[in-house]
């Protein structure tokens, strides 16, 4: 009895070492930002470069474009870059020609000293209802890649293209959904396997957002909630977004590319808007953010994709007081032009150092304890 006694005794320690052990060898990871510039207010690229290196987490970044200035400025940051190529050069990047001279032009000039890993077709093309456009883009996409394995850059650089969840026919319950007819055989299809291929991510901009309701509000930004029910799967969602994430994943699988990596280009919440505007304001903005970076970092996944780490790109990175359409659309960055914070969100490095060795003390408190017991 005294035997056993020390032994449940002892293994105490031993299984809170263990798990102090994983939270700090498993510390907070990075998390990616989207750089929009519509602002005239904004601080030069070589002070946000500076900033985001040395003063927080962020170690992705996307923009809008494949902007010279910021591609300088992110030079020895070791930030992983994704840049874009506008929706209305898609047509013209289906010359191989015309191809290899954006890579000469936009590319070569930056690397290696710009960690640039991937190039965007476009964004959200599949929405715009522009048949040039829509045809041309996965042609687009194969083509570039072809201007990359000259350029014998395709082991770094990979070519994908964001897609709103407007792409998906239904997305309730997760596991019923489909991608459009029409898009899903002739446009989809081909465009999962080139990525595949090139072993590319798909990558989709999810913004549980925009289905905010008064009903929703804390299943939509991950407060506590009774959860919703997928009736075919029997399985539980307690958040909007992994049931997003997991349409996704179902529509893929019905294609056969279940297998091909997911991103999340873009997700965000507005910290200011109109007033009818249903959890528009610091802490919605807050607690999903918030929430949504522990999530997508810390292995969980979702329901259908157990165990899995998700790359994400919050959207923004400042506050775009240029962008056109409603209050909201000028209010989704986590900075303000000053780079002090908009509101709480866990992206700031002495925070994360500051856990990090909370937890490293108590590691060696229970290093020695467990020292002693062992005596």
């Amino acid at each position: 009895m005294e035997n056993t006694s020390l032994i449940s005794l002892a293994s105490i320690p031993n299984a809170i070492l263990l798990l102090l052990s994983l939270t700090i060898f498993q510390e907070v990871q990075g998390i990616g930002v989207n750089y929009g510039t519509i602002a005239n207010n904004l601080p030069p690229p070589s002070q946000v470069a500076k900033f985001l290196s040395h003063s927080t987490i962020i170690n992705k970044v996307r923009i809008f474009d494949a902007n010279h200035e910021i591609l300088h400025a992110f030079a020895d940051t070791g930030i992983e870059i994704t840049i874009t190529i506008p929706n209305d050069q898609i047509p013209n990047i289906t010359n191989l020609t015309l191809a290899q001279q954006w890579i000469k032009t936009n590319v070569q000039p930056f690397i290696p000293s710009t960690n640039i890993i991937r190039i965007l077709v476009g964004n959200e093309v599949l929405s715009t209802g522009n048949k040039l456009l829509i045809t041309s883009l996965v042609p687009a996409m194969q083509t570039l890649h072809i201007a990359l394995v000259t350029a014998s850059l395709d082991n770094l650089i990979k070519v994908s293209t964001p897609h709103s969840l407007g792409i998906l026919t239904n997305s309730s319950p997760p596991s019923s959904a489909r991608f459009r007819q029409g898009y899903d055989i002739h446009i989809i299809k081909p465009m999962l396997r080139f990525l595949k291929d090139s072993n590319s991510p798909f990558i989709v901009n999810p913004y549980p957002f925009f289905a905010c309701t008064s009903s929703n509000l804390d299943f939509v930004v991950f407060r506590a909630n009774s959860g919703v029910y997928d009736d075919y799967t029997k399985l539980k969602y307690t958040n909007m977004f992994d049931a997003q994430l997991d349409a996704v994943y179902s529509a893929m699988e019905v294609l056969g590319f279940e297998d091909v990596e997911i991103v999340i280009g873009e997700t965000g919440w507005p910290s200011m808007g109109d007033s009818d505007q249903i959890g528009v304001d610091k802490k919605s903005a807050s607690d999903y953010n918030g929430n949504l970076i522990r999530h997508v970092t810390s292995g969980e996944g979702t329901p259908l994709m157990p165990n899995r780490t998700f790359d994400t790109y919050v959207f923004g990175l400042f506050n775009e007081n240029l962008k056109p359409g409603p209050i909201c659309e000028r209010n989704f960055g986590l900075f303000w032009p000053n780079m002090s914070l908009v509101y709480d969100v866990p992206i700031m490095r002495n925070n994360v150092d500051v856990a990090n060795n909370h937890s490293k003390a108590l590691l060696s408190i229970m290093i020695a304890l467990n020292f002693l017991i062992g005596f």
